[in-house]
This record gives C-alpha cells, sequence and structure tokens, in this order.
C-alpha cells in the first residue's frame, strides 16, 4: 500500500482522493483552506496527526466507520456521506489538538457519532431520520428514565453515563440504530418527542 504525507503547508482549492489503496497523513503543521476531501478509503487509510481544515468540504464515497477527528481543527467545513462512530472535536486527554466549529453536517448521515467540547450550537446538525441528544452524559438520568423502545434504553442510554464528560451531543441514524435494538424509526421518534434537548 503507497503513502502520502501532506505535511508543514498550506494548500488552498486542492482535491484530495483518499482511495482504498493509499494511506494519507495530513499533518503535522497543514492547513487545508477551501479544499474538496474525497474519501473513498477505510478510515486506517486517513491518518491526522495535526492539521487545520478551513471552509473545506468532506464527500464520504463510502461509510467512513469509527473515526476520531482528535488532532484535527475543523472550522467552517462541510460533511456528506455516511459517518459511522466518528468522534469530533476535543478529547480531554489532549486538550488544545482539536476542534469542530461553525461546520455543516446537514447533509451527512450520522449514526453513533460524537462531538466533544466546544459550542455545538455553530454546528448545522442533521435532521430526521438523524437525531441529536444535547449534553447526553449530564442528562444521562433524565433519559433513561424514558420508556425507549426495543433495549436502547438499557444499552445505549445508560451508556452515556460512560462517555467522556466532554460529550456535548451524539448523533445517531434511526433506522440503523432501530435495527441494531429491535425496534422501529417510528417508536424512537415517539420517546424523541417528549424531549427537550434534542434536534431531529
Amino acid at each position: 500500500m503507497s503513502q502520502v504525507n501532506l505535511e508543514n503547508a498550506e494548500l488552498v482549492n486542492e482535491r484530495i482522493e483518499i482511495g482504498p489503496d493509499v494511506v494519507y497523513f495530513l499533518g503535522p503543521n497543514l492547513t487545508l483552506r477551501d479544499c474538496t476531501l474525497v474519501l473513498r478509503g477505510a478510515a486506517r487509510n486517513l491518518i491526522i496527526p495535526q492539521a487545520r481544515f478551513i471552509d473545506c468540504t468532506f464527500e464520504a464515497r463510502r461509510e467512513l466507520k469509527n473515526f476520531q477527528w482528535r488532532h484535527a481543527h475543523l472550522k467552517g467545513c462541510r460533511f456528506t456521506g455516511r459517518f459511522r462512530g466518528n468522534d469530533f472535536g476535543e478529547w480531554p486527554s489532549s486538550p488544545g489538538e482539536a476542534s469542530v466549529e461553525g461546520c455543516d453536517f446537514g447533509e451527512a448521515q450520522l449514526d453513533g457519532c460524537r462531538f466533544l467540547g466546544g459550542d455545538v450550537r455553530t454546528l448545522r446538525l442533521p435532521r430526521w431520520p438523524c437525531f441529536t441528544l444535547f449534553d447526553p452524559v449530564r442528562r444521562w438520568r433524565e433519559l433513561s428514565a424514558l420508556q425507549w423502545p426495543g433495549d436502547i434504553g438499557s444499552i445505549v442510554v445508560e451508556g452515556f453515563a460512560e462517555e467522556p464528560p466532554s460529550t456535548m451531543a451524539l448523533t445517531f441514524f434511526a433506522p440503523e440504530l432501530a435495527k441494531r435494538r429491535g425496534t422501529t424509526p417510528e417508536s424512537i421518534k415517539a420517546v424523541l418527542e417528549q424531549l427537550d434537548g434534542v434536534h431531529y
């Protein structure tokens, strides 16, 4: 498998195709402005030791699973395609090394994605059939007291207590969550309609 290193540079209006047969190292000391990154590979094909993305577009042409953007500063970026189990923003163990601000996820499908640190009010989040729960760690007792369908309450919501305290929001894709947890999107939505602090 070949390797591409982009580091110690500032790139503007570039198109970067990250395919399945190449490992891309973005950073350290890399700034991308107004660039388009086409993600065709697995999470292991993308390594970000330290980079800033400003007004960039990320197009996931295949589902990007379990990627941690923990060394990436994302400002004014746009995301399209499917993202599952991604973490955006600053991890408690590496303060100052990542952020997410003013980004547009409105056209993306997010499932089991966490937003850590920062102000999620600056983000455009996807609408139903995606939904976002705000401040899930602080609210886990309130949320777990609800009658969730399937085993969402016992498996998913009670797990919020174990999330990093800096978790500001969690976004799910209702059809996939329903399939995994033995219920229907409509049953999930019926619970969401009883809640404040949710976006759908």
